[in-house]
């Protein structure tokens, strides 16, 4: 049994210009597609879709010099961009934007750690754990902000069996990035706010190139941080349960720089295909009253922490049975419970034949 896993590698250098010319054909290919929309629209005929776009668009790979299954990926991209952000047409892309070069399924070939496309050798400048001869899916070549080209290709990664016969349940905060029911805290290092200071007067001089180099050394360290604590907990435990904290909403509030500095979205999400390549599984659940609720007796004490006033109040204990409680060791124990409970009526009502347990979503980026 495999699951779907995408890999994400930095190439060399010296593969940019040829990968700057493919993206200068393919935003003529999004430009022709956008400038078509606005006048269907504006005609009063019905919106184009990606099959008209590609009827448009076809038999014109050889004069762009760049493959057809390319134009084709950027129709479908325009067509479903345009729907997501429910809009008559998007933007036109010029040369301040980003490359991207999509490919499709079969068009792109690895071995001995080397890619090829169009009869071309794409070098990365490391090597990963990708299977020799493994069949690579659509994916895309992509240009980030210091003009430095990576490849994004899924391929097909085999999962374990069976995962450990354990389970957790994970609290998400702040300033503890996540406290685990066994007891244990994962803190979060504050890398936007330690970098903070530089970036702002790297800002403040107009020195774009090093505001850029900042950033993307804040997020690197981010995400290599999440990588290897979500890859411990996934071998460790089989079930992992978290609560359904949101990060959009609380970004919205004056606690915005802290709750993308602790990135919850990405740790759920790396939890998320970790588990199942490692045979475990993820469960949401609500994380509503967890924090007032006695994790050994179920009760709501009057004295438990309530409000905004009570958010200063780490510790408290139970006046009905005794307990002491750590906010968040008792909050995580509170959602390991409650995802024991769905897990249970969800394995009452399979009996009963009245339900269908959802399949597994494709993996993520590793």
């Amino acid at each position: 049994m495999g699951s779907v896993v995408t890999y994400r590698f930095r190439l060399k250098d010296k593969h940019a210009a040829e990968l700057n010319r493919q993206a200068r054909a393919v935003n003529v290919v999004w430009n022709y597609c956008n400038e078509m929309q606005q006048k269907a629209v504006r005609s009063g005929r019905r919106w184009l879709t990606a099959i008209d776009l590609q009827k448009l668009t076809a038999g014109s790979s050889k004069q762009l010099d760049i493959h057809a299954h390319t134009i084709q990926k950027t129709c479908q991209q325009y067509d479903r961009s345009r729907i997501q952000f429910k809009k008559a047409w998007l933007r036109f892309r010029d040369r301040k934007s980003l490359g991207w070069v999509p490919f499709n399924t079969g068009h792109v070939t690895y071995q001995d750690g080397v890619f090829r496309f169009r009869g071309v050798r794409y070098c990365p400048t490391h090597t990963r754990l990708v299977p020799s001869g493994a069949i690579v899916r659509a994916g895309s070549f992509n240009q980030d902000s210091r003009g430095r080209w990576y490849i994004n290709v899924r391929v097909e990664a085999s999962i374990a069996d069976y995962a450990l016969n354990t389970r957790v349940a994970v609290d998400l905060g702040l300033n503890r990035l996540a406290t685990l029911s066994s007891g244990s805290i994962l803190l979060v290092p504050r890398f936007y706010r330690s970098g903070e200071a530089k970036l702002a007067g790297s800002q403040r001089a107009r020195k774009t190139k090093r505001a850029r180099a900042i950033s993307a050394k804040i997020a690197n360290r981010r995400r290599d941080f999440l990588h290897k604590a979500s890859t411990k907990i996934a071998k460790e435990f089989g079930l992992i349960v978290v609560g359904d904290v949101s990060p959009s909403k609380l970004s919205q509030t004056r606690m915005a720089k802290s709750v993308y500095d602790a990135g919850w979205s990405d740790f759920k999400r790396m939890l998320s295909y970790k588990a199942i390549r490692h045979g475990g599984r993820l469960l949401e659940v609500s994380e509503r009253m967890t924090t007032q609720t006695c994790s050994s007796c179920g009760a709501l004490p009057p004295e438990r922490p309530t409000g905004t006033a009570g958010l200063g109040i780490r510790d408290w204990s139970c006046s009905c049975c005794g307990a002491v409680h750590d906010r968040d060791v008792n909050a995580a124990k509170n959602i390991l419970r409650i995802g024991l409970d769905a897990l249970a009526e969800g394995a009452a009502q399979m009996r009963s034949g009245h339900h269908h347990p959802p399949q597994p979503q494709e993996g993520a980026t590793l």
